[in-house]
C-alpha cells in the first residue's frame, strides 16, 4: 500500500462508498470489486469487514472499467494506474502510454470487425445459397 492509501484511511469519511453504494453506481458485483482489490487495482479503505471507497477509488474503478470496456487487459490498466500514482510530473509518459496502447487496440478492434463483416457476408451468401437449393427443391417437388 502506498502512502496515499495509508493516508486515505485516516480522512474524513463522509465522502466514501460502501460496496452497496459501488455496485448501484456502477452496475458491477460485489465480486468484481473484491476481484480488482484482490488485483491491488482499488484500495479500499477496511473498517472490520467492510470497505469503503473513496472519491479515487470511484474514480480508479471509472478507469478500469473504460478499460475493459476497450479491451484493455487489466496487467495494462494496472501499469497505467501505477504510471499516474508515481509521480504527478508523469502525465505527459502515462498520456502518450495509453495513447500508444489505445492505438494499438484500435487496430486490434477494426482488424476483427473486418473478419466479423468478411464471414457476415459469407453467412449472408450461403444462406442464398440455401434459400434457392430449397426453392428448387420445392419446385421439383411440385412437379
Amino acid at each position: 500500500m502506498t502512502s496515499t492509501e495509508k493516508t486515505e484511511g485516516k480522512r474524513d469519511l463522509s465522502d466514501v462508498m460502501s460496496i452497496r453504494e459501488m455496485c448501484d453506481a456502477f452496475d458491477v458485483t460485489p465480486r468484481t470489486l473484491r476481484f480488482y482489490e484482490q488485483k491491488e487495482l482499488l484500495f479500499p479503505i477496511r473498517q472490520g469487514t467492510r470497505r469503503l471507497f473513496t472519491r479515487r477509488d470511484r474514480a480508479r474503478l471509472k478507469l478500469i472499467l473504460r478499460g475493459k470496456r476497450f479491451g484493455f487487459s487489466l496487467e495494462d490498466i494496472r501499469q497505467l494506474l501505477d504510471m499516474y500514482n508515481r509521480d504527478p510530473g508523469q502525465q505527459e509518459a502515462q498520456l502518450k502510454r495509453t495513447y500508444e496502447l489505445a492505438q494499438d487496440r484500435l487496430r486490434q478492434m477494426e482488424q476483427q470487425r473486418d473478419e466479423l463483416n468478411e464471414a457476415i457476408a459469407d453467412l449472408k451468401a450461403q444462406m442464398a445459397w440455401g434459400e434457392d437449393m430449397m426453392a428448387n427443391l420445392h419446385k421439383a417437388a411440385k412437379n
